[in-house]
């Protein structure tokens, strides 16, 4: 069933407004893969807030021309599922967890900062933790100076205290 004029100009139109506010672009081969194991993907790429399309690769290549994401538009051939978030890793991690338990779901390259990524690329990307615990970790590291300043410290002060009372007693 084919599109007509008006309803690609609307795909087109969605899709370049999903790249304008995109960081991230993943594109994975799906030939093979049960409905039952999209339904599932695209679920769990919605809770992660991660917009996964399967799009004809000219209707893409025409949304993304323009966009930080055209560097990736040579590699839009076959049957692919384009993954969009404004989170920067997101649709990478999506896609390559998901590619871990189903090997019909083939990474095929990616896009982020105006970059082409190869599949490397978006395994490594993904493998980049989540926002919340990269600012556990800097939160960690700012402290860490501070609550080892106040182990000496105390320490310091706790040595001092224990000197004082036998001082006293000497005296």
């Amino acid at each position: 069933m084919s599109l007509s004029r008006s309803e690609k100009e609307a795909v087109i139109q969605e899709v370049t407004d999903l790249a304008a506010t995109a960081q991230t672009l993943v594109m994975a081969e799906y030939r093979g893969i049960t409905v039952a194991d999209m339904t599932r993907l695209r679920s769990n790429a919605r809770g992660n807030g991660v917009n996964l399309s399967v799009l004809k690769n000219t209707l893409a290549r025409r949304a993304v021309a323009g966009s930080a994401f055209e560097v990736v538009s040579d590699q839009m051939t076959g049957p692919l599922i384009y993954g969009f978030s404004t989170d920067a890793v997101a649709a990478a991690r999506v896609v390559a967890e998901f590619a871990k338990t189903n090997d019909k779901l083939v990474i095929r390259g990616g896009a982020s900062s105006g970059k082409a990524l190869d599949v490397a690329g978006v395994k490594q990307l993904a493998s980049i933790p989540p926002k919340e615990v990269l600012l556990a970790q800097l939160l960690g590291l700012m402290q860490s100076p501070v609550s080892r300043m106040a182990r000496v410290l105390a320490a310091l002060a706790e040595q001092r205290g224990a000197g004082q009372p036998a001082e006293a007693a000497a005296a």
